[in-house]
């Protein structure tokens, strides 16, 4: 539950203020540094407590005294735990017996991330998290501050420690959410239908619940879960078959109910969208692009322009049903055990191809977006592409031929819809190049467009196999920083021989004579 604040203008002395005194951190804050050490150590605890034995063993007493040890290592923290703002950078002190003494650049900080659950709201706290590019934790994550102290402080690292800040201005008093403390112009906001179409196009609740299976598969002993999987999945045969008689009958109930659960984790997926994506605001903050989103938990992630790499706009074949698309970006940032959880990373999770287009133009003034002409891939770039599945086919057709005799060359068919599905993808396939920006875009079912700053760009590389070369063809790829594992690749596939040279050359030649920027 949220708590209004009561005085608009917080004092002077609620909000960090540059060259001033070393500030603690909320006074419950060893409250939060508890909770997050215990989620880490229940799993011991609670087997020590139900699983070690009597209470005279001795088992509860030592669970009393693991938690004691992290009340005070908690309540440690707090007392130990100083920062001071300076006037370009944060300087962060902490520990009793080693002293810890960190000094991070605003200039270095590159995501600034506000964090807030439902205990947060409640004490009017949030999480603060500050992370720098190329980082495996953050340079710096207070656990927890009052939330006008993070909003100023969010805004001090903004403005690089202006004169004209002004920290606290706008924030309100204790118990302001964040929700309510946003700046800056609101480019896209995400109501209630689009929440739904959201959750329509996605496959949250698939994730979700294999998840699920797959930590109770772990957890459980074998032979439990392959008893509860043969139990629940004849219960369910079962029941079809009641309900009808005939084989055919029993298979159209089957697929009622393959139907109906599909239908259920569709259910879910619009729910986690909900809940993830409720009062979803993306504004501009001068030069900084900021995301607010969530209903039990509050993300405020923020970022400078300039530190956007790459940028995927996707849309899946629902998307195309709904006529959306989604907007992503990478960006240069830590790579913590959350840092994709809490990283900006996605823009416009949902949005019509219009509006995404406008966000990109927004968030690159200047930028020519959607691309004037798009270049095509080579002529023959549809055979290279149906090759491999040609080459199953054959290959499985003749193993079947083998063990099943003629029969298995029913397995040929699958040789047209290859050649079909290559010619579509090949048509859609392409890349654009102007004096800023370089994009690709490709897919057919599920279409995508990457694109990235040519000075954003920091490496190279030609690359030309066999097959590529029987072809006459080569692939360009591009790498980009801050690009995770899972984003789509920015590379120029099966395009001339020729024209790839030239593109490397000129791309070549083109970051030589300009910095690198990050």
């Amino acid at each position: 539950m949220d708590t209004q604040p009561t005085d608009p203008t917080p004092s002077v002395d609620a909000a960090p203020a540059p060259g001033g005194h070393e500030r603690r951190l909320h006074p419950w804050s060893w409250l939060f540094v508890l909770l997050q050490q215990l989620r880490q150590f229940l799993v011991p605890l609670a087997v020590l407590v139900f699983v070690g034995g009597r209470a005279e063993d001795g088992y509860l007493l030592w669970s009393l005294v693991g938690v004691a040890a992290l009340v005070a290592a908690a309540v440690w923290q707090y007392f130990t735990y100083r920062y001071r703002v300076d006037e370009d950078r944060l300087v962060v002190r902490d520990g009793l017996l080693e002293r810890n003494v960190r000094q991070v650049p605003f200039a270095r900080i590159h995501n600034v991330t506000l964090h807030q659950t439902l205990l947060h709201r409640a004490f009017g706290v949030a999480e603060v998290r500050l992370e720098s590019a190329g980082g495996t934790k953050p340079e710096a994550e207070m656990r927890v501050l009052p939330m006008v102290e993070a909003m100023a402080l969010e805004r001090l690292i903004r403005s690089r420690g202006a004169a004209s800040a002004a920290p606290g201005a706008d924030a309100g008093a204790h118990g302001v959410d964040i929700a309510d403390a946003g700046e800056g112009r609101v480019v896209l906001t995400l109501p209630f239908g689009e929440l739904v179409r959201l959750g329509l196009a996605s496959n949250r609740g698939m994730v979700v619940v294999a998840g699920a299976f797959a930590l109770a598969w772990q957890a459980l002993p074998d032979r439990i879960m392959t008893g509860l999987v043969r139990e629940y999945a004849g219960q369910a045969v079962g029941y079809a078959g009641n309900l009808v008689h005939g084989a055919a009958a029993r298979v159209m109930a089957l697929a009622a109910l393959v139907v109906l659960a599909l239908a259920l984790l569709r259910l879910l997926s619009v729910l986690l969208a909900l809940t993830q994506y409720h009062g979803f605001r993306l504004l501009l903050e001068g030069r900084r692009v900021t995301v607010e989103r969530g209903l039990l938990t509050r993300l405020r992630t923020s970022v400078s322009r300039r530190r956007i790499q790459a940028w995927t706009l996707h849309e899946g074949l629902v998307h195309r049903l709904l006529g959306r698309r989604s907007v992503q970006v990478d960006t240069v940032g830590g790579s913590g055990e959350d840092s994709e959880q809490r990283s900006l990373r996605e823009l416009a999770p949902i949005a019509t191809p219009a509006a995404c287009d406008a966000l990109v133009r927004d968030v690159l003034p200047g930028a020519a977006w959607p691309p004037v002409g798009w270049r095509r891939l080579h002529p023959r770039a549809w055979q290279r592409l149906a090759l491999p599945g040609a080459l199953l086919a054959a290959i499985v057709a003749a193993a079947a031929c083998w063990h099943f005799g003629p029969v298995g060359l029913v397995a040929l068919a699958w040789l047209p819809w290859s050649m079909f599905a290559a010619r579509r993808h090949a048509g859609h396939a392409g890349y654009a190049l102007d004096e800023r920006l370089l994009a690709v875009r490709g897919g057919w079912w599920s279409r995508y467009w990457r694109f990235a700053e040519i000075d954003k760009i920091q490496a190279l590389r030609l690359e030309q196999g066999p097959l590529d070369r029987a072809f006459g063809m080569a692939t360009l790829w591009l790498d980009t920083a801050g690009a995770k594992p899972t984003s789509t690749p920015l590379r120029l596939r099966f395009i001339a021989v020729a024209e790839a040279r030239a593109l490397h050359r000129r791309l070549a030649a083109d970051l030589a004579g300009m910095p690198l920027r990050w």
